[in-house]
């Protein structure tokens, strides 16, 4: 990150990337839990819960892990903390009241295109604490790479030409 760390924190990182695409279109695709598969290294699977259908402050779901893409396997559940279209999703994991980690994905329009930050920043426990001075340095990194290859595998997707199916050089 450029400057201080805006959370006076080591156990927060962050990493942003610019898309060829509308903040509302990349908005859509990442505050839709059910696709998290399709982009996360990690989390596999996701589906809302206690009759939730979409990203509201306070809705909850539950998301599939496997741990550093080998294991251990687990369900965690999430709790939806900001949602502004376009703007930014976040959600903490954990109890809902006090979260362990809160995941946020922040957009700001950049020239033609969007740059797109994902970061977490951990609660401030001891426990947490604890962990992050033992294994900080390993997870920092499982976790800066799994958000660079989350937001990478977004970018694809909405910088896909929507040609049809088809490619017009090969038509006859």
């Amino acid at each position: 990150m450029n400057g201080g760390d805006p959370y006076g924190d080591a156990m927060h990182d962050a990493v942003t990337v610019r898309m060829s695409a509308p903040p509302d279109r990349i908005w859509d695709l990442l505050s839709d839990v059910t696709r998290i598969g399709r982009y996360s290294p990690e989390t596999f699977e996701a589906e809302w819960l206690d009759g939730a259908t979409g990203p509201t402050v306070g809705a909850r779901f539950r998301g599939h892990v496997k741990r550093n893409g080998k294991g251990p396997i687990y369900w965690t559940t999430c709790t939806v903390v900001a949602s502004e279209p376009g703007r930014e999703f976040a959600f903490g994991v954990g109890a809902s009241d006090k979260p362990l980690n809160v995941w946020r994905y922040q957009l700001e329009p950049a020239g033609q295109g969007t740059d797109v930050t994902e970061s977490f920043q951990l609660a401030e426990t001891w426990s947490l604490r604890l962990y992050w001075a033992l294994l900080g340095w390993a997870r920092g990194r499982t976790n800066r790479n799994g958000m660079r290859i989350t937001l990478e595998r977004i970018k694809a997707e909405v910088e896909r030409p929507a040609d049809g199916g088809g490619n017009p050089s090969t038509s006859t």
